[in-house]
């Protein structure tokens, strides 16, 4: 698996004209599922993801995590995260698991992210989706399992 993880100020997922996921103050993760992807990956990106200091504190350090803040987090499937462009100019998403084994795992790790008792939203897994965040700092991390 792999997530890029953005700290957002806010952060809204649109299917056509309807808003089907969006969040204040927290975490935008994008979630690419690739082949031999398992349940147990799926849990210790979640914990890495929620654990993750990021935020800053009063003093301005990063030293708090999403739980500590309680914001919240927008998950969004993204098969691109496993582009391979190393031949040509067309990218390549032969790693990338098809849909029949990323959406049970995708369905897992928002599930994973729900049981922590943080607010969280979705896009929709296959959708065609917009994205409209800001990403605060910028902070962005990249995590692969």
């Amino acid at each position: 698996m792999r997530a890029v993880i953005q700290r957002v100020s806010r952060a809204r997922v649109d299917i056509g004209d309807r808003v089907v996921g969006q969040i204040a103050d927290g975490l935008l993760v994008l979630l690419g599922i690739t082949h031999g992807d398992t349940e147990a990956h799926a849990d210790q990106l979640v914990d890495k993801i929620i654990k993750l200091r990021i935020f800053e504190d009063r003093e301005g350090k990063m030293n708090e995590s999403i739980y500590d803040t309680g914001g919240g987090i927008l998950v969004v499937s993204q098969f691109t995260l496993y582009a391979d462009c190393s031949k040509g100019t067309r990218p390549s998403f032969v790693d990338a698991a098809r849909p029949e084994e990323a959406e049970p795992l995708y369905n897992y790790f928002v599930q994973a992210c729900i049981d922590t008792q943080l607010h969280v939203e979705t896009g929709e897994f296959g959708e065609h989706m917009m994205l409209d965040f800001v990403n605060d700092g910028p902070v962005t991390i990249v995590l692969d399992t």
